[in-house]
């Protein structure tokens, strides 16, 4: 359920700015669980709102009172659903909003004629692997050919050095 204060919608171009900050504020969230540890490819700044407006998919926005808190780009992998990621500002997390945005990134495909979403992400990581199996997102045992390019991808950045990466997915059919 989408907290009373929140709103959620298609990004507007004006948006777009306000993406890469968002996505980089979370950045101390992973320094802090990992320490000294993390990988370097997790203190890269983000790409522009623009950089990921231009791939194909969508873009929603969470906002409150009009700023920006959240945002979630979903991208079409070989005809798939692809939630590409997910951002919260640390100070209006653990309300729902990240939650609010998967589920609407999931009816926002479901209507584009999407099957099923998927989605990469930390197995361990409380925030991430544990949350999206709350929303009914499960691992991909048998990896479809665009999941396997997606998931080499992350190794070649390098992104299991803090942990095992998973692919994990979830049916969008009709509740």
């Amino acid at each position: 359920m989408t907290p009373p204060d929140v709103t959620i919608r298609a990004a507007r171009p004006s948006d777009l700015r306000h993406l890469a900050a968002v996505e980089d504020a979370g950045v101390p969230l992973f320094s802090e669980h990992f320490g000294d540890a993390i990988a370097p490819v997790l203190l890269t700044p983000a790409p522009s709102g623009l950089d990921r407006e231009l791939e194909p998919g969508f873009l929603l926005v969470a906002a409150v009172a009009g700023e920006v808190v959240g945002f979630a780009h979903v991208t079409d992998q070989d005809g798939h659903a692809h939630l590409e990621q997910l951002s919260v500002l640390p100070e209006h997390g653990r309300r729902g909003i990240g939650s609010a945005l998967v589920q609407a990134a999931m009816e926002e495909a479901r209507w584009a004629g999407y099957d099923d979403m998927s989605l990469c992400t930390y197995r361990d990581v409380p925030f991430n692997g544990p949350f999206y199996a709350r929303l009914g997102f499960a691992e991909v045992e048998r990896l479809e050919a665009y999941q396997q390019r997606l998931h080499e991808h992350e190794i070649a950045l390098g992104l299991d050095a803090n942990g095992v990466r998973v692919v994990m997915s979830r049916r969008l059919g009709r509740q």
